[in-house]
Order: C-alpha cells, then sequence, then structure tokens
C-alpha cells in the first residue's frame, strides 16, 4: 500500500496506469486548478463557493453521486456558480477493494445524476484493467489524479500544515485537492482561504478543468 504525500513523486505515475492526468498543460496565462472530493456537502460545500467567489476563482467539484441524491440544491448551486462538476464514484469506493464490474456499474450509477466526462477514483487507487474498461467504454473520459494532496482529510495534519502542503508545491499547471466534506471541515475551512490569497497574490488564474 503506497502512503500518500503532498506533493505527487516521480515515480507513482509509472506505477499507476497510463493515461492518467496528474497535472494540465501550462498556458500563457499561468494557472492553477483548485478541485474538491466527496461533496456536495451543506456547509463544506457553501463555504467553498464562498470562498471562490471572493477570490474570483473557478474549481472542480468531484462529487459523490449518493450526496447529490441527499443535497440536490447544493450540486445545482456548484453549477449555477460556473463551476465544473465530475464523477467520484456513486458510493465512494475503493476500486483496489473493488471487483471492476461493481467499480464501473457504481461509476455509470454516479453518471446519472453527475453529467461530466472527468472521473477520479477515492482515495486515488484505481486498478489497471479499471482505467483500462473506463477508457474502452467511455473514450472522452478522462481520469484525473492530482499534483497536490492538502491533507485536509487527515486529522493528524492541522490547518496550517495544510497550507504549507500546498504553497511550497503549487506552480501553475498543478491540480491541488480539498475535500468539501465533515471529516475535512476544520482543516479546509482554515487552509482554503490562505491558499486562494496566495494564488491571487502570485497572479494566478485559478480555473475548473475543462469537461
Amino acid at each position: 500500500m503506497i502512503s500518500y504525500r503532498a506533493k505527487t513523486p516521480f515515480w507513482m505515475k509509472f506505477f499507476f496506469p497510463q493515461g492518467l492526468v496528474w497535472e494540465m498543460p501550462q498556458t500563457a496565462e499561468p494557472t492553477v486548478y483548485i478541485t474538491f472530493d466527496d461533496g456536495p456537502h451543506p456547509f463544506a460545500t457553501q463555504f467553498a463557493l464562498d470562498q471562490l467567489k471572493k477570490h474570483n476563482a473557478k474549481a472542480t467539484f468531484f462529487c459523490v453521486g449518493e450526496n447529490v441524491t441527499k443535497y440536490p440544491d447544493v450540486f445545482e448551486q456548484v453549477l449555477n456558480n460556473g463551476h465544473v462538476t465530475a464523477n467520484h464514484t456513486f458510493n465512494h469506493l475503493n476500486g483496489w477493494k473493488t471487483e471492476n464490474n461493481i467499480y464501473l456499474e457504481n461509476i455509470d450509477k454516479a453518471a446519472g445524476y453527475i453529467k461530466s466526462n472527468l472521473f477520479r477514483p477515492p482515495y486515488g487507487k484505481i486498478k489497471w484493467a479499471q482505467a483500462k474498461l473506463i477508457r474502452r467504454k467511455h473514450p472522452d473520459n478522462k481520469i484525473i489524479m492530482w499534483s497536490i494532496l492538502s491533507c485536509d482529510f487527515d486529522k493528524k495534519f492541522s490547518g496550517q500544515q495544510c497550507i504549507e502542503n500546498v504553497i511550497k508545491n503549487i506552480k501553475p499547471g498543478s491540480i491541488v485537492i480539498f475535500h468539501d466534506s465533515e471529516k475535512a471541515w476544520d482543516r479546509m475551512s482554515f487552509a482554503l482561504p490562505k491558499v486562494l490569497d496566495y494564488c491571487q497574490k502570485q497572479g494566478w488564474e485559478m480555473k475548473s478543468i475543462p469537461n
């Protein structure tokens, strides 16, 4: 089992299936890509939306289908604010522990509620065969991983450490993960505004990943 790091190590990209997106190409305008996993959530997602609006930023929300059915109004609010929503399975399944057919069915179930060509595997865990099946069944889909983990989901980290995880490693093209969930709330709510402030001061655009 791989222990996670704030910055994705170079070798990790070779361990996982080919064709996964770990960072975005740099553009003429320096751009970073803030993403959120595990929502929507009543207060965590709303906080994220308020902070993004304050900083003139767009983001990508990798949503769990089950949470979309629980909080459809919050999900619609994400879309109405001009952000991109993406698939994170229906039940937040760990691909390494799930049979391939069940995993694909769960992604398709989520797709009934989340219209997107973007998918991120929960926990970042996906088998080679699963990635191959996704690309075969949905050739336009992109499997999005990350450049930087804020580690806001981990109670061993403080909010300040989450800020440092991002700021020490972020650069144009980076894909950064936060979580709009109750579990991450204490750390995300502390770290997100500071990270957005930092990106804004660098003059970087903050955009959604193209769908």
